[in-house]
């Protein structure tokens, strides 16, 4: 349902159900919970990518599993549960990267614009599509409105329609489409680039980024200036400055 792979100091989590084009079951969200919970808890896990076996990325919900249980309650306990994974990624210290192929429709979406960073391949496709059955992706709309302009947002949640890789591109849900044998490559690059950084600064940067997005400008500017001065007084920081003023690589 869900395979760990530690390359490294990244965790590469797969999700597999393929035969269900990896469907967001109650136990599939379960097990990737309690991976994400266990990695951020982990100081040598200096990243995350999500990936997922077979011919789609995710196609959202396990609808059949929904549909078993037509009541308010489990419903409520279902979108609880997603709301806290997807609140999870952004919360965990460590950066989590989207690897995307084939189709990511709903919460499959969700998921996508939910990371930190995404990549994908040039033939995939994404869709906020659950208006076609009548039901409106309220829940995916938060993450998805949070990448996308509001107008881009609302054209995919109001007709359902899939946008292509290079309109992922263009709008700002990925950022970068390659061909299938270039994503793993392209997305180690940038692994290469984050793990490189001094820890500290990727978890604090991290931490400030998504909580002064929900703030008024001044408010953002005051965490901004405190979180970076408690920065500058690490000791990355201290020689990191040094080092450029010696014009020589830092020694981290």
């Amino acid at each position: 349902m869900l395979e760990r792979e530690d390359r490294g100091s990244v965790a590469w989590l797969w999700l597999n159900r393929p035969q269900a084009f990896n469907a967001l079951s109650e136990g599939l969200m379960d097990a990737l919970q309690r991976q994400l919970d266990a990695i951020a808890r982990d100081p040598s896990v200096r990243a995350v990518v999500i990936g997922a076996r077979g011919k789609a990325f995710c196609a959202g919900h396990d609808l059949r599993e929904m549909r078993a249980e037509p009541s308010l309650s489990y419903y409520q306990r279902l979108f609880a549960q997603c709301s806290r994974m997807m609140l999870t990624l952004q919360r965990m210290p460590q950066p989590v990267i989207a690897r995307v192929h084939g189709i990511a429709t709903a919460a499959g979406c969700q998921l996508v614009a939910a990371c930190d960073l995404a990549f994908c391949t040039d033939d995939a496709r994404f869709a906020v599509s659950g208006v076609n059955l009548g039901l409106f992706c309220s829940t995916p709309s938060v993450a998805l409105s949070r990448n996308l302009s509001r107008k881009a947002a609302m054209r995919m949640l109001l007709t359902g329609d899939f946008i292509d890789a290079r309109q992922a591109c263009e709008q700002g849900l990925v950022n970068e489409a390659v061909s299938a044998d270039h994503l793993d490559p392209c997305i180690q690059s940038v692994l290469d680039r984050i793990t490189a950084k001094p820890v500290e600064a990727i978890r604090a940067g991290k931490g400030l980024f998504y909580r002064q997005l929900e703030l008024g400008v001044d408010a953002a500017y005051q965490l901004a200036g405190q979180t970076m001065a408690c920065n500058m007084m690490d000791d990355s920081a201290l020689e990191g400055v040094q080092a450029f003023i010696e014009k020589r690589p830092p020694r981290w």
